[in-house]
């Protein structure tokens, strides 16, 4: 999975990217108070959304590129947002598992290519508002996305976003339904974010990887300085406090991750100047059954050790799916 919104991390900031807090006390974070009414706000959503018939829309663009085939994908999400992106299967051999694919905010320009998974059909759909999913009046500027009806749980962006990933599994089922109980999901920052959210309730996936998630712990998010999304939230929150907390109150990954029963592999940062590593912490703390962590020296940035970690992380991946093409999957 490849990331956008790039930092590097010899920069100098006007703030300290690791907030001063130590392993021990990332891992000491506790998810915030939450609405009485979070699990029926988020439950009502879901059940609209699996009754959506996504009515996927192929188009072959490369009949064998790195060994897969390359789809245009179209698909229909809630409220008829039409959601366009990629997939890719094997030119040969069968598919056995399928994974959905988020994004980070800078949107996506095509499908990843390096992912180890070479017997599944991957989907890479652009969010609604982003990359291929652009549509007026929705801003394709993270700056603005972020904030597009924020005044409104009901209709705030982020919510339209989760119910997309719950339409690209309902599309990738219908295309191949020989995935079902097979399903992976995999989302970094922005879609590690919005990964959480859908996770929370998605009962189709059955095992789920976020890679520097974003919303995580949203009190903290609106205090801590951030040169990402949550900067634009920030100076918005400044102007209108009580309205804007009453609607992230719904949005925290933290949350939602209470709620994730699916065995989950999180990557999260110490270093990080997009998205503040106590908010990944507290998303991966806040998940109660079965995980695993790989923590990162930075993420948004480029630093010495990135290549050796990323290698790590491909390996992890590798071994933490593997039993999606078992016989058998847990």
């Amino acid at each position: 999975m490849s990331d956008d919104n790039t930092c590097v991390v010899d920069a100098v900031y006007s703030f300290d990217p690791t907030y001063g807090y130590t392993l021990k006390q990332l891992l000491a974070i506790k998810p915030p108070h939450e609405p009485k009414d979070f699990d029926a706000f988020w439950q009502t959503r879901y059940q609209q959304a699996i009754r959506v018939d996504p009515r996927p829309q192929l188009r072959l663009i490369h009949d064998n590129k790195d060994g897969r085939k390359i789809f245009e994908i179209r698909y229909t999400s809630t409220h008829e947002f039409p959601i366009r992106g990629w997939l890719t299967v094997p030119v040969s051999g069968t598919v056995k598992r399928g994974f959905i694919v988020g994004h980070g905010y800078g949107g996506r320009d095509g499908p990843d290519m390096h992912l180890p998974f070479t017997d599944a059909a991957l989907l890479f759909p652009c969010f609604r508002g982003l990359a291929l999913s652009k549509r007026a009046p929705i801003s394709t500027e993270p700056y603005w996305h972020v904030l597009h009806d924020i005044n409104d749980k009901h209709r705030y962006i982020l919510g339209g976003c989760v119910e997309d990933v719950w339409l690209a599994t309902s599309a990738l089922l219908s295309l191949y339904p020989e995935t079902q109980g097979r399903l992976g999901y995999l989302g970094i920052s922005f879609g590690g974010g919005i990964g959480a959210l859908a996770l929370a309730w998605e009962s189709r996936i059955r095992k789920g990887h976020l890679n520097i998630p974003t919303f995580g712990h949203q009190p903290l998010r609106l205090r801590l300085a951030s040169n990402g999304s949550a900067h634009s939230v920030q100076h918005y929150y400044r102007h209108h406090k009580k309205a804007t907390l009453s609607v992230l109150r719904y949005f925290d990954a933290a949350l939602a991750a209470k709620r994730i029963t699916i065995p989950m592999h999180c990557a999260c940062a110490l270093f990080d100047p997009c998205v503040t590593p106590p908010g990944q912490f507290a998303i991966y703390n806040a998940i109660a059954g079965d995980k695993k962590l790989l923590i990162l020296d930075a993420g948004h940035s480029n630093y010495p050790n990135q290549a050796q970690q990323e290698h790590e992380l491909s390996n992890q991946l590798t071994v933490f799916f593997a039993s999606l093409s078992d016989d058998t999957p847990d």
